[in-house]
């Protein structure tokens, strides 16, 4: 039996995995080749390998097939070609491939996949006549680690010759990455007085060289870490752990590690990181106050300030609960009137005064108090030295505001209470003990001026009644603000509000709303909806609904015709109990409300009665059939149409008669001045041109009022005059100056307003004469503006009467 040969490496330390022979024969020996030839050996399937010697490549038969002869070997499995990556010497022949169908030089060789014609391409070649393959690019390990191309085998013609094979190129790896850490500052946290092996965190590395090689294999470790060393790495997975006690974030707060990580299992390339290590605070220890005793000083009847400031100590972080103060008053304060907050920015506390602090009652506190953190103190802690001080706060006398004994102050009055009704008395107290001082009291919010305050006693009583419409009455309550203020120097002054209740009383009774359109009911019983009724009262609950309705007691035809049912407590349906009539109707009604005592007001409805549909709804037609029921026929309302002109024109005459006595009375009390004076002085519905329209009337019959006559015998009296006599007239003395004038027009304007012998509209007495020089206008005067805007004539008015409807007409709206 044949021994298989084994094959010996290729050039330049190319090798092949499985290079020995699975059931080869060993070639005859004048078949062997010399040293520099290439060797052949073929396999049943005819796949023969060659090695090359010192300078060859290794050559391969992959297509070749044993004799036909004996039985059929297995295929022979071709080895991977391995080449090293980063390989400078270019091109590199990798291997041959021989087909032996055809003589030398008339079979084509090819090669396809990656790194041929597909990407990356160009990194390997062929030559097409001896099929040797060649490595013509730097390869690199970490992009690609292998290459799969096939071979081809054509004749000259372009015929296949053989099948396809593959042909796998494997790239060995070399250390050319160092490591890298995946973070440059790896962070962690411990607390401190941590036991030793406490996990603080994990350094992290990766190296992108072959992981099944020692080019990949990492080792951590720490370069520097200060004294002394308080931490260690794990050289396999990184981990950062405590290895010893004497962590103290007071002494040190934080920690910084230099790492190390080398590849090669500690002995190849290396990359460094740092590890910031922060050590967390714990409450170990206590806050200490920096003074035992403080002395302070509180002002009285004040609250909400402050009184002074606690200092205190803490090692621990400032800004945490360990280090966060918080205080308490153990003795002293039995009434609650100090508390301490903290200062969150120093940690100090503060004393202040939450309850008016009274100087005739205590004039001293001394206040014990204690400090101790948020956080509870670790057991293994120190206690504090001084965890407790002594606080003496001496109080300060002031005058101090008098206090009213019941504020606000509420009560209650009737409505439509009248004047000088007792509403309370307001009285308040002076705590200043020790000092003589009086009160006075005062109103300092009275909106409607309703009350009347006692200055002395601070009794309060109505000075008007109030009306029920204020508005200032706000739900029914009133409300006013009395001051009481002490005589001291500076005086001190309290504020009292006084509440006062206006409780309603039924002085109105209801009344009856006007009811909803169409107001008509059918005259058929239970026909149609009926009315509905509703009523309204001005009075306030309980004294208004429920109301109570009810058809006139004095009426009794009514309730037999007439029905009334309730529907809530402010409205009742009206219908007919019986076919009545149509036309319109007149019921009287009473209305009670609820009121204690109840008001009730009796009223007349008018309804009207119409023929209806089956629906309960008003036929047409009915409308004519009403008024023929109500008894207005069209004689009836002409009748009455003429009863209406006659009244009109017998009031006209009389009118017009009374004008002309009123004349005729006019033009004898005138006797004498018909020449010179016009009617249009006394008739006030025609208007002259003024002091220019000489036309009118005669201006100097005004300017000298001492030439003007009256008639002989006894004038007739006036009947509009407060006095059915004459009386005595005094010597009217002319004024002399402008300044006289206007109280001469007043004493004129009353002497003739008095005088029952004049005409009411005599003006010749009274106003006529304005004189040289007059300080008042002319009546022309209203012309000489461009508009009345221009004037005020609302001086007018102060002349009386007479003047006000001048005014009216050209004064302010």
């Amino acid at each position: 039996m044949q021994t298989p040969p084994t094959l010996s490496p290729g050039v330049s330390g190319t090798s092949f995995l499985g290079e020995s022979v699975a059931a080869g024969v060993r070639p005859a020996p004048e078949a062997l080749p010399q040293p520099t030839a290439i060797w052949t050996f073929c396999e049943s399937l005819g796949l023969c390998v060659g090695v090359p010697g010192l300078h060859k490549p290794t050559t391969l038969y992959p297509w070749r097939r044993a004799p036909a002869l004996g039985r059929v070997r297995r295929a022979w499995v071709i080895p991977p070609i391995s080449v090293s990556e980063n390989h400078k010497r270019l091109p590199y022949p990798l291997v041959q491939i021989k087909s032996d169908k055809q003589q030398l030089g008339s079979v084509i060789y090819s090669i396809q996949g990656p790194g041929v014609d597909e990407e990356p391409r160009g990194v390997f070649s062929i030559d097409k006549f001896t099929g040797r393959v060649f490595l013509n690019a730097m390869l690199d390990r970490e992009k690609t680690d292998r290459f799969r191309l096939r071979a081809f085998a054509l004749d000259l013609g372009g015929s296949t010759l053989e099948d396809p094979t593959d042909l796998e190129i494997v790239v060995v790896d070399q250390n050319d990455n160092r490591p890298t850490f995946q973070q440059e500052v790896f962070t962690g946290r411990v607390v401190e007085g941590a036991v030793p092996g406490t996990y603080v965190t994990r350094a992290e590395a990766t190296d992108a060289d072959d992981p099944e090689t020692d080019n990949a294999a990492l080792r951590y470790s720490i370069l520097e870490q200060g004294s002394p060393e308080l931490f260690s790495i794990d050289e396999h997975t990184g981990e950062i752990r405590t290895v010893q006690v004497g962590l103290d974030r007071e002494v040190v707060a934080v920690y910084n590690l230099t790492l190390q990580v080398a590849d090669m299992s500690g002995d190849g390339l290396t990359a460094t990181a740092s590890a910031v290590i922060s050590v967390d605070d714990i409450n170990d220890n206590a806050p200490e106050f920096t003074r035992d005793e403080s002395f302070m000083e509180a002002t009285e009847a004040v609250s909400g300030v402050d009184v002074g400031r606690l200092e205190v100590e803490d090692r621990d972080l400032p800004g945490s609960p360990n280090w966060a103060a918080k205080f308490t008053i153990l003795e002293g304060d039995p009434d609650g009137q100090f508390t301490i907050r903290t200062d969150p920015k120093t940690n100090a506390g503060v004393l202040s005064v939450v309850k008016p602090l009274d100087y005739e009652s205590r004039q001293l506190y001394e206040l014990k108090v204690s400090v101790q953190n948020e956080a509870p103190l670790q057991a293994a802690a120190p206690r504090a030295q001084q965890g407790q001080a002594r606080v003496i706060v001496r109080v300060q006398d002031t005058n101090e505001a008098p206090v009213f004994q019941e504020n606000p102050l509420r009560t209650s009055l009737a409505e439509g209470t009248p004047p000088g009704t007792p509403v309370a008395t307001f009285s308040a107290r002076d705590p200043d003990t020790q000092q003589l001082q009086r009160l006075s009291y005062s109103k300092d919010y009275d909106p409607e001026d309703w009350l009347q305050v006692d200055g002395a006693t601070g009794r309060i009583q109505t000075q008007r009644v109030l009306s029920p419409a204020s508005p200032f009455l706000k739900d029914g309550w009133y409300r006013a603000i009395i001051l009481a203020c002490d005589d001291a120097s500076p005086p001190s002054t309290a504020t009292g509000t006084l509440s006062i209740e206006i409780l309603e009383v039924n002085d109105h009774a209801p009344v009856l709303a006007p009811p909803p359109p169409p107001s008509s009911l059918c005259s058929e019983p239970h026909q149609g909806p009926g009315l509905l009724l509703g009523a309204t009262d001005e009075d306030l609950p309980p004294h208004g609904a429920p109301f109570h309705f009810q058809l006139s007691p004095s009426l009794p035809e009514l309730g037999q015709n007439w029905s009334l049912s309730q529907v809530n407590g402010t409205h009742v349906h009206l219908q007919p109990r019986l076919r009545l009539t149509e036309g319109p109707h007149v019921l009287r009604l009473l209305l009670r409300d609820s009121g204690r005592p109840p008001q009730q007001r009796e009223q007349l409805l008018n309804v009207t009665v119409c023929h209806c549909s089956s629906d309960g709804a008003c036929l047409p037609g009915t409308a004519a059939l009403r008024a023929g029921h109500a008894g207005l026929s069209l004689a009836a309302l002409l009748t009455m149409l003429a009863s209406a002109a006659a009244l009109l024109l017998l009031v006209l005459l009389m009118v017009l008669r009374t004008r002309c006595r009123q004349r005729s009375q006019d033009k004898g009390l005138m006797y004498g001045l018909q020449d010179e004076l016009r009617d249009n002085i006394l008739n006030y519905d025609e208007q002259g041109g003024g002091e220019e329209d000489q036309d009118a009337y005669d201006i100097n019959q005004l300017r000298h009022p001492t030439k003007l006559t009256a008639p002989l015998g006894r004038p007739p009296l006036r009947r509009d005059t407060p006095y059915g006599h004459l009386p005595p007239q005094p010597p009217r003395m002319l004024p002399t100056s402008p300044a006289d004038i206007l109280d001469f027009i007043s004493d004129g304007l009353e002497a003739a307003d008095s005088d029952p012998s004049v005409p009411p509209y005599d003006t010749a007495l009274i106003y006529d004469y304005e004189g040289d020089g007059s300080v008042a206008g002319t009546l022309s005067s209203i012309l000489s503006s461009l508009g009345d805007e221009d004037q005020d004539y609302d001086y007018l008015r102060d002349w009386g009467p007479r003047f006000t409807r001048l005014a009216d007409m050209y004064g302010r709206p």
